[in-house]
């Protein structure tokens, strides 16, 4: 990593140790954030908050243009029941940022992270509960092919797992096919301070639009990127993958084994609640969908998101 890179972790660091929580349960353990080295190409920036007496383990995955920071105060509030791990996915936050020729940011090298993660971080499948949104989700679910016992449970919500685009917003549907998908990129890297902004309101009528805590949103700002690989860099390599691996896992909807939870926000913008439908229904899961909610249920609603798992590792 560059050295503006590491200085970017510390100043992060820093920002975190200053965090005041504001947690609905009390903290049975203070919050840590280190590194976890992952191969020769990647470690992971992750938070770990550990419980004196854990029921089981709760693991977040954020989506875009989010770090691991959107999960500290939910984080707080579980960490009375169980022990809870976050991690910046590569190209995201502080984690590394290899170039795209040495890895692929497709749903499936995701797939291989977070695998390598849960191994190297020692935690017990049996009892993990897997909560992922956005770019999270699909990596988790082509995991669970291969290995259905990677986790007791996944909660998955607002992202694309088959190829819909008509269920998809239209920077979204650009970024599966060129020439668009360089285009929708160029024009990410150049309005990021708007995307950081707004992308959590877009699409909420006002009286529900929300501000993201002042340090949430500098890590997050911070975690583009140094220029070397911006989180819309990433996120368009991811998205040049995208189509195959959703029709991978579409074409491997019986070997889907582990017990699914789907939660959507009624008013998702970005990806239509008719894609969780279809999914739940493909699959025979129970499907939330949220009154109210947008694209970004765990920041608009996070008391909501500590019940549903809540409700999901029991």
């Amino acid at each position: 990593m560059s050295t503006g890179s590491t200085g970017k972790r510390l100043a992060a660091a820093a920002v975190w140790s200053a965090v005041t929580w504001a947690a609905p349960q009390a903290i049975a353990g203070a919050p840590e954030i280190d590194y976890l080295k992952i191969d020769g190409d990647i470690t992971l920036r992750r938070m770990v908050v550990h419980a004196a007496a854990p029921k089981g383990t709760v693991l977040f995955l954020h989506g875009f243009p989010e770090t691991l920071y959107v999960w500290k105060d939910i984080a707080a509030a579980l960490g009375d029941t169980y022990e809870v791990h976050a991690f910046d996915w590569p190209g995201f936050g502080q984690s590394s940022r290899p170039a795209a020729g040495t890895f692929s940011y497709a749903p499936q090298a995701f797939a291989a992270v977070l695998k390598a993660y849960i191994a190297r971080a020692g935690i017990e499948r049996s009892t993990l509960t897997i909560y992922a949104t956005d770019i999270g989700a699909l990596p988790a679910l082509l995991l669970a092919i291969e290995e259905p016992d990677i986790a007791r449970t996944i909660v998955v919500g607002d992202f694309a797992p088959f190829d819909r685009p008509a269920y998809m917003y239209e920077s979204l549907q650009n970024l599966k096919s060129e020439p668009f998908a360089s285009q929708t990129r160029a024009h990410m890297n150049r309005t990021s301070a708007e995307i950081l902004a707004n992308a959590y309101r877009r699409g909420l009528p006002k009286e529900r639009q929300f501000d993201l805590p002042a340090d949430v949103r500098q890590d997050m700002e911070t975690g583009w990127g140094d220029g070397a690989m911006t989180a819309a860099d990433a996120f368009y390599h991811y998205y040049s993958h995208f189509t195959r691996d959703q029709n991978l896992l579409e074409a491997n909807l019986d070997r889907l084994k582990t017990p699914v939870t789907v939660i959507w926000g009624e008013e998702d913008l970005y990806i239509s609640k008719k894609m969780g439908e279809e999914f739940a229904g493909r699959i025979g899961a129970s499907l939330d969908v949220l009154p109210g909610v947008g694209h970004y249920p765990h920041l608009q609603d996070p008391a909501g998101t500590v019940a549903a798992v809540r409700a999901s590792a029991r």
